[in-house]
């Protein structure tokens, strides 16, 4: 039983897919040191092949091919490019193999690096010459190394926000991208780096709730926001409108001023006529009598 059991097992080993590719490139090795040992030793005992066997012998090494490649045979020798795919690969990760970008091996070829062109195409960005300045680890392809000011690049991408940076001029229209968005890619900045906040509980949710980053200066704001985020700016007109004894004291800014920054609704948006149209006419303007709304008289 013993024997039949090594028989078996050898049986096995022998006929796996992995024993038979060893076996066929063992084979492959045998017949290419035969040809070359046998050549040696015509060569050695000064007889010179005719130039049929030299071609006969040659034909026959070109037959000889090593066996094909895969990515686990590929990490014996290249251990740390694999660990870097699995942590930051991208789809290098998820769609494509050693072997589908380094289709060749020195010796055999000398195009071990391939161009990004190979895969990359079609796109305004992969149109830009020197991929490695930014994209330093093919490997990590959005592990980016941003230097100096760059902005051209950035927007053959994101093309939304150069348009909303030029659209709506601001101060942040004369930056470069990688001025907030610093050598690393996708890093959204606090805004507390550059501008102060208007009060103390001003978080970077906050800023954003009525800043819109490309284009600052076009303020919107929820029903939600609090009044002391205006007065910040607009600290007169809350403080009359703290010390005045009508409704309008316990109206929020945003009830009146709705959505937009600098939005002025006429008074009978909610008071509509309470006068006849002869009185009105004799005073079109409600704040002759009234004085302003955020210190109403009577």
């Amino acid at each position: 039983m013993g024997i039949l059991k090594r028989k078996k097992s050898s049986i096995e080993l022998f006929s796996s897919p992995k024993a038979m590719r060893l076996t066929v490139a063992l084979g492959s090795i045998f017949m290419a040191a035969t040809l070359f040992f046998a050549f040696g030793c015509e060569q050695k005992a000064g007889i010179r092949p005719s130039s049929a066997a030299s071609e006969q012998k040659a034909a026959a090494v070109a037959t000889v091919t090593a066996p094909e490649l895969t990515d686990a045979q590929c990490v014996l020798c290249h251990p740390q490019q694999p660990k870097t795919i699995d942590a930051s690969g991208g789809k290098h990760k998820t769609d494509v193999g050693c072997t589908d970008c380094h289709e060749e091996h020195p010796p055999q070829g000398e195009q071990g690096i391939p161009q990004c062109s190979m895969c990359h195409s079609d796109h305004a960005h992969y149109e830009l010459e020197q991929c490695s300045s930014c994209h330093s680890d093919t490997h990590a392809p959005l592990d980016l190394t941003i230097e100096g000011e760059i902005t051209g690049p950035c927007l053959t991408c994101h093309q939304q926000q150069g348009d909303e940076v030029a659209k709506h001029p601001s101060a942040h229209t004369d930056l470069a991208c990688n001025e907030c968005h610093a050598t690393t890619h996708k890093k959204i900045p606090d805004c507390m780096e550059c501008h102060e906040k208007h009060t103390k509980d001003m978080d970077f949710a906050s800023c954003v709730s009525c800043h819109p980053v490309h284009m600052p200066l076009v303020v919107t704001y929820s029903d939600k926001t609090p009044s002391n985020y205006c007065g910040a700016c607009h600290d007169e007109a809350v403080s009359l409108l703290e010390a005045n004894k009508t409704k309008h004291h316990d109206l929020a800014c945003v009830y009146c001023h709705r959505n937009k920054h600098k939005t002025v609704p006429p008074c009978f948006a909610c008071h509509g006529k309470p006068h006849p149209d002869s009185m009105l006419k004799r005073f079109p303007e409600c704040g002759n009598c009234h004085g302003t709304a955020h210190d109403l008289k009577g």
